[in-house]
This record gives C-alpha cells, structure tokens and sequence, in this order.
C-alpha cells in the first residue's frame, strides 16, 4: 500500500494507519480480494506494498501450512507493524522491505501476486508489473485493486484539508485517489508488461464510519499529512473536522456515517 514518495509513514502513525486506515477502508475489501485470487493449498503468494499486512494474512490461512507468503513494502514502519501483529494459523510469512519496480526476489518464485492499492504509488507502474510478471511462475496469476474514484468521504476531507491547512497537503492527501488508471488504461497496462488473459471487474461496498469529528482527525494521524495536520490547533483540528462532518450529513447513519466506496479489481495471468 506504499511506495517511495507517493505514502510514507512512521513510528506511531503506522500503528494509527492499521487502526485507522487498514480497519475501515483497506481491511473490508481484503477478505474478497482474496477470494477473487483464488488460492490453493500450498501456493507461494507475494503480497506487494503490503503495507500493515491484512492481504498476507488473510492469504496465509486459505494456502495452508504447505504454503508460503511473503509481504514486500517499501516502508519499514508498516512491516515493524506487520511484524508485530500475531501471526495467523496456515502459511509462515517473510516481511520483506523492497521496492516494487526493482524487488529482490528470484524469478518465477511465486504463484500469485495480489497488490492491494499499490499500483497507484509506484514510481514507475510499467516497471512494477514487469517485476510482478518476472517474480511469476509459469501459469501464475497476479490480482491488483485500485480505488475507481474519490469517494464522498475523501472528497471531503480533501476539501476541508485545502481550506484549513493549505492546497499542498490536501494534494497530498488526495494522492491516493487522483490520476488513477481506469479499466481500460489498466487493462492496457497489464497487457503492455505482458501478461494474458486480463480481466477487470468493478466492484463496489459502503463503508460505515464512527463518529466523523473523532474519526477523522484520527484518521488524518496515520496519514503522511500527519504531521501538518498536528501542527494546528485544537479550534482548527476541530474546524476541519466539522467541516467533513457537514459534507457527509447526506450519509448520515446513526452516530456515524455510512458512505459507498468502490475499486477496480484487475485478474490477468503470466
């Protein structure tokens, strides 16, 4: 989920990201991305900008002991994280601190690659899925998701960011969701490094969140827009938050907020 420039993050704000981030927004779509993956018993699976780790250990359990996986992100306090979380019952898992476009990992060592909103942070896209394809046995499959658009609740944090700290940082905080490759251009992709047989499926939940005044400002501590944020104070941190908390009324739910979200999920194969 990281990649040099595009999201860093360490020391708390790691921890914050898996609390924060990983458990409302990356951590509800990991169980079907994983089924969409298709694992057998015994597959060697590289989970790529594996960030906290949620996609690993999912994949751990549904390729069994006989199995094995292996996490690679660029950010070492996502894998301090990943480290720290227990371990799940199937496959062992080898955290791994490397770059996408230039992974230092044998060819044809894995079965599957699965890349859970990686792709949008890399560097060099074309490079990374020419290492996806190289690191790929004969016949493997690599399964990747990006988001399919802004979403209500990131347009508005984008918003209240740029009227209460500035445009750079809520650029920065919108990186994540602008400029994505639609269906076509990651159909396009894929085929270009190679890879056959490429599917794209658009897929779609609602995501509930708690309470938007506490929410957000939590959120926002495990961003890379952390430290910009924290540096206001208390009456700004509580402005912005209420400026989120009046965007999102139309989806108001009970005491918090239940807003859709959707991805693009690409299949293709080696």
């Amino acid at each position: 989920m990281v990649e040099q420039s595009g999201f860093q993050v360490s020391g708390g704000a790691a921890e914050r990201y898996e609390r924060y981030a990983v458990q409302y927004f990356i951590g509800p779509w990991a169980p079907g991305l994983v089924a969409s993956a298709a694992l057998g018993r015994a597959e060697r699976v590289l989970d790529l900008a594996c960030g906290t780790g949620v996609m690993a250990r999912i994949a751990a359990s549904k390729v069994g002991e006989a199995g094995h996986v292996t996490g690679l992100d660029i950010n070492a306090g996502m894998l301090a994280v990943a480290r720290s979380l227990p371990a799940p019952s199937g496959a062992s898992i080898t955290w791994v601190e490397g770059s996408a476009t230039a992974m230092d990992l044998p060819d044809a060592s894995f079965d599957v690659v699965v890349c859970q909103q990686g792709l949008q942070f890399f560097p060099d896209k074309s490079a990374a899925l020419r290492e996806i394809r190289r690191v790929l046995g004969p016949g493997g499959r690599a399964l990747l998701s990006v988001w399919k658009s802004m979403g209500p609740y990131h347009l508005a944090v984008g918003n209240a960011l740029e009227r209460c700290v500035g445009l750079e940082t809520a650029t920065k905080f919108r990186a994540s969701r602008v400029g994505l490759p639609d269906e076509d251009a990651l159909r396009r992709m894929l085929t270009e490094a190679g890879f056959r047989d490429v599917r794209i499926r658009p897929s779609a939940m609602v995501v509930q969140l708690p309470s938007i005044e506490e929410f957000v400002l939590g959120h926002l501590s495990g961003t890379p827009v952390a430290g910009a944020v924290g540096a206001l104070d208390d009456e700004e941190r509580a402005a912005l938050a209420g400026l989120v908390k009046m965007a999102l009324q139309p989806y108001a739910n009970g005491d918090g907020v239940a807003v859709p979200d959707e991805i693009n999920i690409a299949i293709a194969h080696q």
